[in-house]
């Protein structure tokens, strides 16, 4: 079996990388080669993993510096003798080794309304067109791998934006209840106010780094977007705000 230079982060944020040889078939993944040196030379080491299929998102990792599920990462798409860089997703706080501390995201996943349907119709049923099912759909890919929250630099970069920016997987989320036919409190523009979407500027790195292949900027940030800047700039909107204050007032 060939050999692979594994460069891993061990230890806390005062850790270091440590150089590995391991062995590898052609066919596996970088998870596979993981997991052959955590039962030789770092049974110690500490990784999230569960389906190896790349449904359930646990193995979130940076792989050569990208966000990547390492089940989904082939050998054969390196190059031999090339070094492969393992390291956590830098984004969240390190807990040890290639593990993070994403309760962050679950924080955010509390913020999102929840799906609010309207009443049915009189015949005591809800009719939907089936254009509108279909742009939701992709929506519900989405396997909380949180490579779209790791890569993005509104928090990559800039931590303190935390507090008042939820990411692009609940851009996503929000985007799956605000655009259902069937939704009613939540597509009122200022449902989607306190989220931080104007932090966004369409970079579509959270795009790049998606295994479901949503289009998180395209179909669910920026449609989002377009509602706000019609709530806050539409000169119709506008007039129809002047007046119903107006009747309210008198």
């Amino acid at each position: 079996m060939p050999l692979v230079d594994l460069k891993v982060w061990r230890g806390d944020d005062n850790g270091e990388y440590i150089s590995y040889l391991v062995e590898y078939d052609e066919g596996e993944v970088i998870l596979d080669v993981v997991h052959r040196l955590q039962s030789t030379d770092a049974q110690d080491l500490a990784v999230r993993w569960n389906c190896k299929a790349g449904k359930c998102g646990s193995c979130s990792a940076e792989v050569n510096g990208k966000p990547s599920l390492m089940c989904m990462q082939r050998m054969v798409n390196f190059t031999p003798g090339e070094e492969i860089i393992i390291s956590p997703m830098k984004t969240f706080p390190l807990i040890k080794d290639l593990v993070t501390d994403v309760s962050w995201n679950y924080e955010n996943a509390r913020k999102v309304p929840a799906f609010s349907p309207k009443k049915v119709d009189t015949d005591g049923k809800h009719r939907m067109q089936q254009v509108d099912i279909e742009r939701g759909q992709e929506f519900h890919q989405c396997i909380e791998c949180y490579l779209c929250q790791d890569v993005c630099h509104v928090i990559r970069d800039h931590p303190e934006n935390k507090d008042n920016f939820v990411g692009p997987r609940f851009f996503v989320q929000i985007a799956s209840v605000n655009m259902h036919p069937l939704e009613s409190a939540s597509q009122k523009p200022s449902a989607l106010y306190g989220f931080g979407l104007d932090y966004c500027n369409i970079t579509k790195c959270c795009t790049e780094v998606c295994p479901a292949g949503i289009k998180i900027t395209d179909n669910a940030i920026i449609p989002l977007k377009e509602r706000l800047v019609d709530d806050k700039y539409d000169p119709v909107r506008w007039l129809g705000r002047i007046i119903s204050k107006g009747k309210s007032g008198k």
